[in-house]
């Protein structure tokens, strides 16, 4: 099942009630009007008429728009899904197609000894970028069940940091960023998943790879004060409009569909940050403005006690 869909078959029958309860109610209120009118017959009958007419247009009108709006957010949604399903088609068909063909490359007997290395190398690298995306659906879909745990215990962040550092040097694979990196001294520790929060900050690193224009230029930086402490990534790139600052953390959204269309993504990076920030108790922020770049900030509560913890967020 498409991550979701019960929310829209959960949608659509919300909406079956109201068109339902559109028929019923004016039906029961005509069904009263009459009854009155049969034992009532005189000028105050006039009145309670005028009222229940008034009170039948009130409740027409208002489950009409009530109908709407659930109709325009299902369809919305549903489009939303669609999307997902073919960008998520187009990402695994891509690695599977250099599979197909290296494997067939490697069937045949005349095949250079250096060829064959480096089809063996591309193989490899080729196969952990599907595994990484077949992951990262299973990984959302336990956190949509509800079943994605969290062990919070403490963590030095210098110490996040550099693992999310080592994990995007293997996702760049060659290509050239130029990432600056800025650790204050001293940061007190945090209560922290370390591979959630890892994978958290590659989503945003990859991110900034991806929208930082040609120059590649990507900062990560780590401070705190006596409430939270921040880890930010940024880039100079694109920038995100400000009307779009919300909606980006919806899972399956992205900003621009036609610039969607050149980079690869799912949709789901930026939920899955969210997801992960807010089962810490923190926090992401983004400060972004067209042509001036991308700052997303994790924020992490300064702990005031030092025992681990299990947490499962839905």
């Amino acid at each position: 099942m498409v991550p979701g869909a019960e929310l829209l078959t959960g949608g659509f029958r919300r909406i079956v009630v109201l068109l339902l309860s559109l028929v019923t109610a004016p039906t029961v209120l005509l069904l009263a009007i009459g009854i009155l009118m049969l034992v009532f017959y005189d000028a105050q009958l006039n009145l309670v008429f005028g009222i229940m007419v008034v009170t039948m247009v009130l409740c027409l009108a208002t489950g009409t728009v009530i109908a709407l709006v659930f109709l325009r957010r299902e369809a919305q949604m549903s489009q939303l899904q669609s999307d997902f399903v073919s960008k998520v088609s187009h990402e695994l068909r891509t690695p599977l197609t250099s599979i197909r063909l290296f494997a067939e490359t490697l069937q045949r007997d005349d095949v250079p000894s250096a060829e064959l290395a480096a089809c063996v190398n591309a193989l490899a690298s080729e196969t952990g970028r599907l595994s990484e995306r077949i992951e990262r659906l299973l990984d959302w879909g336990r956190m949509e069940a509800g079943k994605r745990e969290y062990r919070l215990v403490l963590s030095e962040v210098p110490a996040i940091t550099t693992a999310a550092l080592a994990a995007f040097d293997s996702v760049m694979m060659g290509r050239s960023a130029i990432v600056e990196v800025e650790i204050a001294e001293d940061l007190p520790l945090i209560q922290a998943d370390r591979d959630a929060v890892v994978d958290a900050l590659l989503n945003l690193l990859t991110n900034a790879e991806k929208y930082s224009g040609a120059k590649k230029q990507i900062f990560l930086e780590a401070r705190a004060d006596p409430k939270w402490v921040s880890i930010t990534v940024g880039d100079k790139g694109l920038g995100i409009p400000h009307s779009e600052h919300k909606r980006i953390f919806q899972k399956f959204y992205r900003v621009d569909e036609r610039l969607s269309r050149a980079v690869e993504g799912s949709g789901l990076g930026l939920a899955i940050v969210k997801h992960i920030a807010d089962a810490h108790g923190g926090k992401v922020e983004l400060d972004s403005h067209p042509g001036h770049g991308s700052r997303f900030t994790l924020l992490f509560p300064v702990p005031k006690a030092s025992p681990g913890t299990t947490a499962s967020v839905p």
